[in-house]
């Protein structure tokens, strides 16, 4: 068995996906498996060619990819949950099929998370439109000092502005500013999305994503929602440099106006309880 599953929820993207597999191609770190969990309606494409290679090519280096289709489509929740049902391994790695990782993504996420024992270790995604732009001086830059820790946050005091550190190309120029040397720097984030490394058994005993059937299809937030809940219990964290690139195409989710985050001062005390003075 591995030690990481790379989970690839997939719709509608075949050359995307294939710029995504060819970066797991080129990843330093090697003892992982990967599954894809196609959504993709009407003539399938997971078989087709160019992505044959790169499952062929995974194959040399004794990667197995399982290729799964999930329909109807339920929304990104029950995605994620079917993915998750998938694994084995003790990490899971969720990464989009948009993203394309730089050589080392992969070993550094799952370092981090070893060496720290909390729930997830992210990088945030940049889209490279924006290579000139500047980072703002009031960006929620906030290092771990020490060891990550849980953050016990009830909804009034989540740190939403922190979500600031992962639009546009963010996340390469705070790398710029505070990872030149190529040192690995932790830092405090709201979440992460698109690009996360996530201890199996902690995911699963915050619920995973078994509430999903409690959403309509159209919901966003999934993984926000679990990230709190991993972060309050355990502690999460994200890591610079961040060598994860979005490739900018349309979201697959346009309609955002529900919410799954919203679940969370519900699912909270059941699922990430405070822990009691002795």
């Amino acid at each position: 068995m591995a030690l990481v599953d790379v989970l690839i929820p997939t719709c509608g993207r075949k050359t995307a996906l294939a710029v995504t597999m060819a970066g797991l191609v080129a990843q330093t770190f090697q003892d992982f498996d990967v599954t894809i969990a196609d959504q993709t309606e009407g003539a399938p494409y997971l078989e087709d060619g160019e992505l044959a290679t790169l499952y062929r090519a995974l194959a040399l280096a004794g990667r197995r990819v399982r290729r799964l289709r999930n329909l109807p489509r339920r929304g990104m929740a029950q995605q994620r949950h079917f993915l998750l049902q998938q694994a084995q391994a003790p990490l899971v790695h969720y990464l989009d099929d948009d993203v394309l990782l730089g050589p080392t993504m992969l070993e550094r996420m799952v370092r981090v998370l070893q060496e720290e024992g909390c729930g997830f270790v992210g990088a945030g995604v940049s889209g490279l439109r924006h290579l000139d732009d500047t980072l703002p001086d009031d960006v929620p830059f906030e290092p771990w000092r020490g060891p990550v820790r849980p953050e016990p946050h009830t909804w009034a005091t989540i740190p939403w502005p922190r979500y600031r550190l992962h639009i546009r190309d963010h996340p390469l120029l705070l790398t710029r500013r505070y990872a030149a040397d190529g040192l690995t720097v932790r830092y405090k984030v709201a979440w992460v999305g698109a690009n996360v490394v996530y201890d199996r058994e902690k995911l699963e005993s915050v619920g995973g994503f078994g509430w999903w059937e409690r959403l309509p299809p159209n919901h966003s937030g999934e993984e926000v929602l679990v990230q709190l809940l991993l972060a309050r219990r355990y502690g999460g964290c994200a890591i610079l440099p961040a060598e994860a690139y979005h490739l900018e195409l349309p979201s697959q989710v346009p309609d955002r106006e529900v919410k799954a985050d919203h679940m969370f001062e519900e699912l909270a005390p059941v699922w990430a309880p405070l822990a009691t003075a002795p």
